[in-house]
C-alpha cells in the first residue's frame, strides 16, 4: 500500500524516489509495481487535469430517473452517456433516482445547452434534478491517502 500512496500523489516519481519513501530498493519497487499492474490493481497511468484551467468552471450533479428499467434500456442509456465528453462520472444507483451523473460545464448557459442538445435527447428520461457544486471538499480515487 505504501507504493500505491506514493504513486497516487505523483506517478512520475522515479523508482529511486519511490524506494527512498517506502524503504525499498528500486528493483524491489519495480517488481512490486509490476505485480500491481499484472493483478489489475494499477489499471493505468494518467494525468490529473484541472477542468477550470480548460474553461470548465462548474460541476453539476444530475439525478436521473428513467421510464423503463429493462436491461436494454439501462445498457443503451449508459452507452449514450459514455459518448458525451462533458460527463465525468455516471453511476447506476439504488434509491429514488436511477443515476447520479457528474458533468463539467463552463457556466449555467453551457449547462442549459448541454441539457437541450445532449442529455434531454436521450430517450427514456422520466425525471431529472440538477445540483451545481459550490465547493469540492474532498476528491479521491481510493481510500488510501
Amino acid at each position: 500500500m505504501a507504493i500505491l500512496r506514493v504513486l497516487l500523489l505523483d506517478s512520475r516519481k522515479t523508482l529511486q524516489e519511490i524506494g527512498n519513501e517506502v524503504g525499498l530498493s528500486p528493483t524491489s519497487c519495480w517488481t512490486r509495481i509490476k505485480k500491481l499492474e499484472a493483478s489489475g490493481v494499477i489499471k493505468r497511468y494518467t494525468v490529473d487535469v484541472d477542468p477550470a484551467k480548460l474553461g470548465y468552471h462548474d460541476s453539476v450533479i444530475v439525478q436521473v430517473t428513467l421510464e423503463s428499467h429493462t436491461d436494454e434500456t439501462l445498457y443503451d442509456f449508459g452507452r449514450t452517456l459514455a459518448t458525451i465528453p462533458e460527463i465525468q462520472e455516471a453511476y447506476l444507483v439504488s434509491g429514488d433516482y436511477d443515476y447520479y451523473i457528474r458533468i463539467a460545464v463552463r457556466d449555467t448557459r453551457d449547462y442549459e445547452r448541454l441539457l437541450r442538445e445532449k442529455l434531454y435527447k436521450i430517450p427514456g428520461i422520466r425525471h431529472s434534478k440538477s445540483h451545481f457544486v459550490l465547493r469540492v471538499l474532498k476528491e479521491a480515487t481510493v481510500p488510501l491517502i
